[in-house]
């Protein structure tokens, strides 16, 4: 769903959400959108459910004062940071997933529901000898994060979670929000006694149909039609477990998250926001699968068209124009059109081989040798390749050094998923390595065995062993919509900008060919990107921004 710019209202007024006084900005922001979504959102921007919130608030109903120092900022990779539209308050959900929250003027700013930084900062727990202050990896964008797919639905980079809830549990409770590990069951407790103890004075609330109790119960006749509840989302908090609570909240930013995607003809739901999406439908060309084909398919039979001697309608600047890419022109004119082709042929980039159109996403799990790329700039050529990984039964024995801390595993240090450090040469990111076969993600088990069987070539599926070491360094295939409002790339946000992560891909299949990147998708050895075909594929890709708000 596109969020009209009606929500930088909400956000504004969002940076009082303790304070007496509202303008209906929620309201209007939300009009056209399901109850459960306008709560959702409310609970995505509410800023109370933090350990700093808790260990620093008066009460849940007072503004903080001082604010979390971590959200005095936005930090941007490009050193162009940003005044914390959340500045004074404390961690929410939309600090990492901005929108229209740091917009310049000029209409630069504008994000898919991701942040700026090489990886987002988070809030200081020195009280308790906790040393990190930025999350293990890039901030993946929001937006088309949750669309149908035909293998197992898998979130995050590493296969996680296996559901939108459990995502929002496991970050409310979890080190972005500034929880620890064995703080589960006061986290918990924590965000259940914001929802009951809301007295509906805070803006969000005033603007959202009242306190939490009262919305959440669905049964006030005097509630607003926006934030009356279909009874499946609806909970008397009073009677409510903590749990239950919890549980409901998770259901309701889910349903928030989940209605995120690229614009689509309400019709047709075909993709209609981007150059690219004009030019296929000036020349009838096929803009999704068929039923019942799949997305592999689907590419072959765009690519045959492209190339079946029919004369080609270029979408010419000026066609239309952006407000949200300063500088950039709408269009898809020769260059994009040799982009196209160049990302589709088998022989040269081979892009569709994980980047399968209309999503430009296969959701499988790839190591492209991002990883290694990180890792060796750190501590040399050749680190990652000598690199003492366990084997299952190694790991297995002693797995605390390696896997990260969860509430059943306070204690584990998870030096396997970190970024590099100077001082630690065990410490990087080895993605699905650390979830899979791991029995604190007991749910993303099965899913995991799916994704990753369809996703390696193995000869067989069935020997956990062989798939963990083929798992090494393994991440989630990201979509390629509007990538002018989701910098830095890759799970490292060590590019930063799309031209570069060509380059990356040029560097890496060369080096994959000579077999020096270790556990690499046989895939990445197939892509041939010459020096002449960065600038096409670049231009291709950028012809995939659309003017998401």
């Amino acid at each position: 769903m596109m969020r009209n710019a009606a929500v930088g209202l909400l956000l504004a007024l969002s940076l009082v959400a303790c304070s007496k006084g509202g303008s209906g900005a929620v309201q209007q922001a939300q009009k056209d959108d399901p109850a459960e979504v306008g709560v959702g959102e409310r609970l995505f921007l509410d800023t109370r459910f933090s350990q700093y919130f808790a260990a620093h608030a008066i009460d849940t109903n007072t503004a903080l004062r001082p604010g979390d120092p971590v959200m005095d900022e936005v930090i941007a990779a490009d050193g162009r940071n940003r005044p914390g539209p959340f500045k004074g308050e404390a961690m929410n959900c939309r600090q990492c997933h901005l929108v229209d929250d740091a917009i310049h003027a000029d209409g630069d700013g504008m994000r898919t529901y991701a942040d700026f930084a090489v990886r987002s900062p988070v809030p200081s727990r020195a009280d308790r000898g906790d040393t990190a202050t930025v999350t293990a990896r890039n901030s993946p964008a929001l937006v088309n994060a949750s669309l149908p797919r035909a293998n197992a639905l898998l979130y995050h980079f590493d296969g996680e979670f296996t559901s939108l809830e459990q995502l929002v549990i496991g970050t409310m409770t979890g080190r972005n929000y500034g929880w620890l590990p064995d703080e589960y069951a006061q986290a918990i407790a924590h965000i259940a006694k914001v929802i009951r103890e809301d007295n509906g004075t805070g803006a969000l609330a005033i603007d959202g149909g009242g306190s939490y109790r009262r919305v959440l119960l669905g049964t006030d006749p005097s509630l607003p039609v926006a934030f009356r509840l279909p009874a499946p989302y609806r909970i008397d908090v009073t009677t409510a477990s903590d749990d239950e609570i919890v549980a409901a909240v998770a259901k309701l930013v889910a349903a928030y998250v989940r209605q995120l995607e690229f614009s689509r003809n309400p019709k047709t739901g075909l993709n209609d926001g981007s150059p690219y999406d004009l030019f296929l439908q000036l020349n009838d060309l096929p803009r999704a699968p068929n039923e019942g084909e799949s997305p592999a398919d689907y590419a072959a039979r765009l690519r045959a068209a492209l190339n079946d001697g029919r004369k080609l309608k270029l979408v010419p600047n000026g066609t239309r124009s952006y407000q949200f890419h300063p500088g950039e022109k709408f269009e898809f004119a020769d260059s994009e059109l040799a982009g196209l082709r160049l990302f589709l042929d088998p022989a040269k980039a081979d892009c569709v081989a994980c980047h399968m159109p209309p999503d430009f996403t296969d959701f499988g799990l790839h190591n492209t040798g991002a990883t290694q790329d990180e890792y060796d700039a750190l501590h040399g050529a050749g680190s990652f390749a000598a690199l003492a990984i366990p084997t299952l039964a190694q790991r297995n024995a002693d797995p605390a050094p390696y896997l990260p801390a969860t509430p059943a595993h306070p204690d584990y240090q998870g030096l396997f998923r970190e970024a590099p450090r100077a001082e630690q040469a065990l410490a990087t990111d080895l993605g699905a390595w650390v979830t899979f076969a791991n029995g604190d993600y007991a749910s993303s088990q099965a899913p995991l065995h799916s994704v990753l069987c369809s996703s390696l070539t193995l000869a067989s599926c069935d020997d956990d062993a062989a798939m963990l070491d083929a798992a090494i360094a393994t991440f989630k295939t990201p979509g390629l919509r509007d990538l002018g409002h989701s910098a830095p790339y890759l799970h490292t946000g060590r590019e930063a900008t799309v031209e570069d992560v060509i380059l990356f891909y040029q560097r890496n299949s060369v080096a994959a060919r000579n077999g020096s990147v270790r556990n690499v998708d046989p895939k990445i050895a197939d892509i041939n990107i010459g020096d002449a075909d960065v600038t096409p594929l670049t231009d291709f890709l950028r012809s995939l921004d659309e003017d998401y708000n």
